[in-house]
């Protein structure tokens, strides 16, 4: 191989520590197959692309990853969703601020405005130019059946916030970042990123990377190392366990809905029923009261549930079949390196132009290797963090919630009681007096 130098030492630690992550640290979730759930398969391209001004040093690459990490110098955020309406089309675009330190900007501070599919275009350039890095995923084009319609205020903010966490995860990144496609998405007005967008690859240029990396994909590999072999076990289970959790979450959802529905129904008519029940009528109140606050309790544990737990988990959905992408592009590189040191011992001519082709390839695969290595335990930390961040703010919604509702209850069911010692203690009282009297007689 040309011009690279691997030290098989931490090549080997490195495989070591992989499969021990993989083994220790994956989601031990179970299986719920009974759940009917729908959900959408999320497209996306398997192209193979690699951007030949890429740094070719996968050293280079890992260092500038170490020195990074703990510094933040671009901050971006996706705000103010406006609708605009054309005689073709109908669509959203929101605010994009960005605030940063960076010498190659010209300005501190831009504000522009981007749609969707500015959005969508961003991240297949960024697919392009790193084939094995890990590039978030965006929210889906359309939304999931059972939730909110298209283009109402629930739908936008959902993706509002989705498209504020994909720029972040990218501005947070140290390769990413510096994409010059992310630096013209974050400062270019809206007619010069139309042209800047037209000047990508064509569409036939498009379709023979495809038509490669499909016949790639068919060929398959032969020796894949054990490391992205663990790699890719770890993540069809865990896309496995993400799915299950995904599908519960929604279920759950979808339950706690209808119960908030039934107990929006019970409220009027206990209010009702007071009105009718001269006896009962302060009890029935009562009841109606507490129904109504836990309708309110139940309404924000409903909005916590989808707000915060369904998009994280469906997010990380996403994010599965990223990674299976992101290791197929990989495994097409390798492909590429295998057919063509097949094609080298099988045709005697030609043999120095293959060779040298062969050596440009085997760089390209490592350097493949290392970015996805590195990127790999990146995405393994931000995903335990926000599948457990989710989680916390899960269970501990539901612990206030429950806590809530338990205490309407015990106060109702305390003033209730109060009632009757005070209602019995009344009937009591006049018991002596009456037995008084029936004795003065006689003692007369």
């Amino acid at each position: 191989m040309s011009g690279i130098i691997v030290d098989p030492t931490a090549e080997s630690a490195s495989t070591q520590e992989i499969t021990t992550d993989v083994s220790e640290r994956m989601l031990d979730l179970d299986e719920d197959d009974d759940l009917e759930v729908f959900s959408k398969d999320a497209t996306l391209a398997d192209g193979s692309l690699f951007n030949a001004s890429m740094p070719t040093s996968p050293a280079s690459m890992i260092n500038q990853f170490e020195e990074d990490a703990d510094e933040k110098d671009i901050f971006v955020t996706v705000d103010n969703p406006e609708s605009h309406v054309t005689a073709i089309e109908t669509f959203i675009t929101y605010r994009v601020l960005t605030k940063t330190t960076r010498s190659e900007f010209d300005s501190c501070e831009y504000e522009v405005r981007r749609r969707y599919q500015d959005f969508h275009w961003l991240k297949g350039r960024l697919e392009e130019a790193h084939p094995t890095l890990i590039v978030h995923p965006l929210p889906e084009k359309f939304v999931m059946k059972g939730m909110v319609e298209r283009f109402n205020e629930d739908f936008i903010e959902t993706r509002r916030k989705a498209l504020h966490r994909f720029l972040n995860r990218i501005a947070d990144h140290p390769i990413l970042s510096c994409s010059e496609d992310f630096k013209i998405f974050l400062t270019a007005e809206a007619s010069e990123l139309t042209t800047h967008k037209k000047q990508g690859p064509g569409f036939l240029s498009r379709m023979g990377d495809t038509v490669r990396a499909v016949a790639a994909t068919v060929r398959g590999v032969k020796n894949r190392p054990e490391e992205f072999t663990a790699i890719q076990e770890y993540v069809d289970t865990f896309s496995q366990k993400i799915n299950s959790l995904d599908k519960v979450a929604l279920r759950i959802l979808k339950e706690q809905k209808e119960y908030l529905e039934d107990l929006k129904e019970c409220e009027p008519m206990y209010t009702l029923w007071s009105g009718s029940e001269d006896e009962l009528a302060e009890p029935l109140r009562g009841m109606a009261g507490c129904i109504d606050r836990c309708c309110r309790e139940t309404g924000e544990q409903v909005n916590q549930l989808s707000e915060n737990l369904v998009p994280a988990l469906h997010e990380y959905v996403l994010c599965a079949e990223t990674l299976k992408a992101v290791l197929r592009r990989r495994d097409n590189i390798q492909a590429d390196v295998e057919a063509k040191s097949e094609t080298l011992a099988n045709k005697m001519t030609e043999r120095e132009s293959l060779k040298e082709e062969i050596d440009k390839l085997e760089d390209k695969m490592e350097f493949a290797n290392n970015a996805l290595k590195g990127d790999w335990e990146r995405w393994q930390k931000n995903m335990r963090e926000d599948i457990k961040a989710a989680f916390m703010c899960t269970a501990e919604k539901n612990i206030d919630y429950y806590e809530k509702c338990l205490a309407v209850w015990e106060s109702f069911l305390l003033s209730q009681r109060s009632d009757l010692t005070v209602e019995s203690s009344g009937e009591q009282d006049p018991a002596p007096q009456e037995i008084a009297e029936d004795e003065a007689p006689q003692a007369t």
